[in-house]
């Protein structure tokens, strides 16, 4: 990962969003995190700012995120967004075609053993995700190594190759194996509008570093947005990046 470089200028000097296309995370990223996942929502800003990105780089604007599709679809509704899903697991092209990784669903034992592991304490919470499943401990922030090791071994004991732990920002997720941000962000760039576009792709956590190298290796630009993960460029917070979106759109209207 190259080094980090903090600015809330400027994107790029000689990038236009006529030139570029956008991947954004969603939690940590366009909007604060929330003391649970329902518990968020997305103001008028936030939907200005995707609404003027979409002009701007042609419709070239895709969500990136650990959240289903249809949690994006309720939180940005009434506009359903080209969108990937559970990391990569379920992707909405541009067409509105639907891409869902063909795996299976989380292994009933282990889901059990996920909630039974939730009711022992009451700032636990799962999350059932469908073919994910997020255990949240934000409000319980003090177990996370007993946390770790209590779903690391639900998974040797009941789990299968085709699942793995995913950690983000106070949750472990039960995700497929093999399956990234960066392979959603890879089949959106060989699809129109986002093909042989400069890709911009900004993320807060350890689930979006796969994203980040993805579009490093297109000659792209990667955005951190607050501490915990590192990139090409950073901003503290998503009020940030949108101010910093804000001034690349600007590009389209100033000589």
């Amino acid at each position: 990962m190259l080094a980090r470089l903090v600015t809330t200028h400027t994107l790029h000097p000689t990038l236009r969003p006529t030139q570029a296309c956008l991947f954004l995370d969603v939690d940590g990223t366009l909007i604060d995190f929330g003391p649970a996942p329902h518990a968020v929502s997305v103001d008028s800003y936030v939907l200005r700012v995707l609404h003027r990105a979409a002009a701007a780089c042609d419709g070239a604007v895709a969500l990136i995120s650990g959240r289903s599709l249809a949690q994006l679809d309720a939180l940005f509704s009434p506009r359903r967004w080209p969108a990937a899903g559970l990391h990569g697991v379920e992707r909405r092209d541009a067409r509105g075609q639907l891409h869902v990784h063909p795996s299976g669903a989380v292994p009933i034992a282990l889901r059990a053993g996920l909630e039974r592991l939730a009711s022992t304490h009451p700032g636990l919470l799962l999350e059932d995700k469908g073919r994910a499943v997020a255990l949240h401990y934000r409000q319980a922030a003090e177990m996370q190594k007993s946390l770790e090791r209590e779903v690391q071994h639900l998974l040797e004991r009941h789990g299968s190759d085709d699942f793995h732990v995913q950690p983000g920002d106070y949750v472990l997720e039960l995700k497929p194996a093999g399956i990234t941000k960066a392979h959603a962000i890879e089949a959106f760039l060989a699809e129109a509008p986002f093909s042989g576009r400069t890709p911009v792709f900004a993320g807060d956590d350890l689930t979006d570093l796969h994203g980040f190298e993805a579009v490093e290796r297109r000659g792209g630009i990667s955005i951190a947005v607050g501490p915990r993960v590192s990139a090409m460029m950073g901003v503290p917070s998503p009020s940030d990046l949108l101010a910093l979106l804000d001034e690349f759109f600007e590009r389209e209207t100033t000589p």
